[in-house]
Parts: C-alpha cells; structure tokens; sequence
C-alpha cells in the first residue's frame, strides 16, 4: 500500500455509513487503514453493514439532523479514539413526499427538505471543523455532491418512468459545493481541507427503461457503482491530496463532459 494513501491511525466519521453510496465509502475507508465510525439513524442496517465490513468499524446512531445527537457522535470519536482526521458527509435525509413532480412540490415541502439537508451538512461540518482545528494535522471534510449540482438535469432520462429529477436535489447539491467552497476559504488556515465529491447516477435496481436512457448517455457506456466511489474518497481523504481544497471532484463517467 502506498504511504499516500494510507489511512492507518487516521479516524474517519461517515454520515449515511449504511447507505447504498455510505456503505462503500466506509468499506474504502477501513480498506486502507481508517477507523470509521460509522454514523446512521438506522441501527439494524448500521449494525449489519459494520459487520459485512469488518475491520475497525464502529456504529453510532444519530440524527444527521439534530446538533446535540451530531456533537455527542463527535465527542464519542474524539474520546474512544483520540482525534477526527475526515469526515465524509453522505446521508440525505428527506420527508416522505420527496421526489414529487415540480409542480407538485409545496412550499412547506421545499423548505423542510431543504432545511433537513442543508442543517444536517451544516452541523457535521461545524463540529467537525471545531475538534479539527485544535488538531496539529488539522482535518479532511468531503461532503457529497452530485453532478445535479453543475448542470440541469436531463429529463430525457426519465420519459416512460415514474421517476423525475427532484428540485430538492439541484438545489440542495447546487449549494452543498459552494458551501464546501466556503469552507475550504475559511478553514484552510487551520489546515482544514474541505471538497466535495460528486457521483454521476448510482445503479440501485431502477427501471429498466430509465437505466438504458441514462447509460446511453455516458460515454462509459454505464451507471456508477457505488464501489467506483471508494478511491475517490480515498483519496480525498489521504494525504495524496494535501494540497487539495475547495475542488469538486466529479465521477460520472464522463457525462458531465457532454
């Protein structure tokens, strides 16, 4: 293993750990040598996916939404294992109505969804940068975009589906990247890095239709995996990219570039 990319006695905390995209991330990150605590509202699957991994891989159950139940995760790290060197912020909580059609999306449902995901980015990272600007090695944050952050969606992809490009999404991910741009400005005195990682479309068992309209759009001829995320992260994370703040780092298999 290079020493670039080594993690070993690096602790990293993961929001959405036992999420599709979380689940691969954390694997990544324990690959290489990271503690991860893994971070999850869902106990069961947090539990299950700790021990599919293996390795140091420990679970707290939170409320990516809530600032006591987010610093009480962090002072956990802090106390079990000394230090919190990344955090990597992938949950995307939402409200049962999500994922309307624009023109039925309420006020009150723009804000809340809004309001969960932005407040849940917010917190992580407010606490983290607190614990990581006390520490000699300062910090990696990455926060997960989306290439919906940096372009329109193509609602071609969903004709013949039930399936649309939410208006939550754009413009949460849209501001999750300036954020972060913030961040990085802000923080790198402290020798707090802050990027965000931006996945093209992530296969999940989705209609078949709408799989064959999306991939025949990129040149890679294929949706994501979510274990296609495990070196970026890594490496967003690593000291391979010490001199790395303030960037999105997209992987989509080339859409973007059309």
């Amino acid at each position: 293993m290079s020493d670039l990319f080594d993690l070993s006695d690096e602790v990293a905390v993961v929001t959405g750990g036992a999420g599709l995209i979380g689940s691969a991330l954390c694997e990544g990150l324990a690959e290489h040598g990271a503690t991860v605590v893994l971070v999850d509202a869902d106990e069961d699957a947090a539990a299950e996916t700790a021990n599919s991994i293996g390795g140091h891989v420990v679970t707290q159950a939170a409320d990516v939404t809530s600032a006591p139940e987010m610093g009480a995760v962090f002072e956990y790290a802090v106390d079990a294992f000394g230090s919190v060197d990344t955090v990597v912020n992938s949950a995307y909580p939402r409200n049962e109505r999500y994922g309307t059609e624009f023109q039925d999306v309420s006020l009150s449902d723009w804000e809340e969804n809004i309001a969960l995901n932005l407040n849940s980015y917010y917190i992580s990272c407010k606490k983290s940068f607190e614990i990581m600007r006390r520490q000699e090695t300062g910090g990696s944050i990455v926060n997960l975009g989306s290439i919906y952050g940096v372009q329109a969606p193509d609602f071609d992809v969903y004709t013949g589906t039930d399936m649309t490009g939410p208006v939550e999404y754009s413009a949460i991910k849209g501001a999750v990247i300036n954020f972060t741009r913030y961040l990085a400005s802000y923080a790198g005195k402290y020798g707090v890095r802050a990027n965000v990682l931006s996945p093209g479309g992530v296969f999940d068992e989705q209609a078949e239709q709408f799989v064959t309209q999306y991939e025949s759009k990129v040149p890679l001829s294929r949706m994501a995996r979510p274990e296609d995320l495990k070196g970026p992260v890594v490496y967003l994370s690593s000291d391979s990219s010490k001199y790395m703040t303030g960037q999105n780092l997209i992987v989509d298999g080339g859409w973007t570039i059309k």
